[in-house]
This record gives C-alpha cells, sequence and structure tokens, in this order.
C-alpha cells in the first residue's frame, strides 16, 4: 500500500466572475431596451458586449479548472489534474523543474520528455490594504522541495528570475 498525498490549490472568491456576469445581463437588458424602441445599436454596444462576455466566459473557465485540479504525490511519481487534462509523471522520468518569481506566487514547471505541467506556490490578491483571496497551492514551496528531491534534480542554474533543476 502506498501512501498518495493529495493537494488541491487556494480557490478565488467568486466576486469577479459574479460581477463579469453582471455586467453581461445588464448589457443584454440594455440590448432589450435599445431593442424595444426599435433604436439602431451603436458598433460600441456590440464591442462592449463582446468584451464583457469574453470576459465571463474566461473567468467562469478558469475557477472550473481551478476547482478541477489537483496535485497528488505517490510512491510511483506525481499526479497533476486540472480538468481538462491529466498528467502522471513518474520520478524517474521527471528530467526538469523550471521555477519562475511572479508576482501571484512561484511558478513551477515541471517536465519529463514527453509531457509536463504547471503549477504555482501560495499567491495572495492584495488591494487596499485588506487580503482579498489567496491563489495557487498553500503547501506549494513543500511540494516542489519534494519534486526536486524524489526526482533527483540539482540546481544547474538561474537565468533572470528563473531557477533551473535538472538531472546531472
Amino acid at each position: 500500500m502506498s501512501l498518495v498525498r493529495e493537494f488541491r490549490p487556494e480557490q478565488i472568491p467568486p466576486r469577479g466572475e459574479r460581477i463579469a456576469w453582471g455586467l453581461v445581463v445588464l448589457l443584454l437588458v440594455g440590448l432589450g431596451v435599445f431593442l424595444a424602441l426599435g433604436a439602431r445599436i451603436p458598433i460600441a454596444y456590440w464591442l462592449l458586449q463582446a468584451f464583457f462576455t469574453f470576459a465571463a466566459l474566461s473567468i467562469s473557465l478558469g475557477n472550473w479548472v481551478d476547482r478541477h485540479t489537483s496535485l497528488a504525490l505517490t510512491a510511483e511519481g506525481v499526479r497533476f489534474t486540472n480538468g481538462l487534462r491529466r498528467v502522471f509523471l513518474p520520478w524517474s522520468e521527471i528530467r526538469e523543474v523550471r521555477i519562475a518569481e511572479t508576482t501571484l506566487g512561484r511558478r513551477v514547471h515541471v517536465h519529463s520528455a514527453s509531457d509536463g505541467f504547471v503549477f504555482r506556490t501560495l499567491g495572495e490578491v492584495w488591494s487596499q490594504g485588506k487580503l482579498q483571496g489567496r491563489t495557487g497551492f498553500a503547501e506549494g514551496e513543500a511540494i516542489v522541495d519534494e519534486i526536486i528531491h524524489r526526482a533527483g534534480l540539482e540546481k544547474r542554474g538561474r537565468q533572470d528570475d528563473v531557477v533551473y533543476y535538472a538531472r546531472l
């Protein structure tokens, strides 16, 4: 029986998604008013409607992917699932880990010869001195350390804000 430790990322509050969809609905109400009055619908309306619809769809997709994301460390390797894809990398096949510093935690790229995945360590969103939300994996730093250790990788260099780990 092997020990499996499964992790899930922090969820961003759904406020932004609600606001985006609210604006889409308001614009649709505006369209109804234009149509009821028999008025010509300005091109600016269509551009605004397209922009907010695209934004709402993008935010919803991102939130859906986050809700379906998990990362598991097993005796055999690391499993990453995000709702759109599933990746399993045995420890012996992990060739490289790249870690980039970003404003919302560290962005971690894990690669084998044929596949890979990306995840973020914990990042916090602040506005007007208040914590608005957290994103990424709260245990992200420990996950990165374990992947590097169990895959037998060593630090190979640094370029700009990216640190590279690979096999010797």
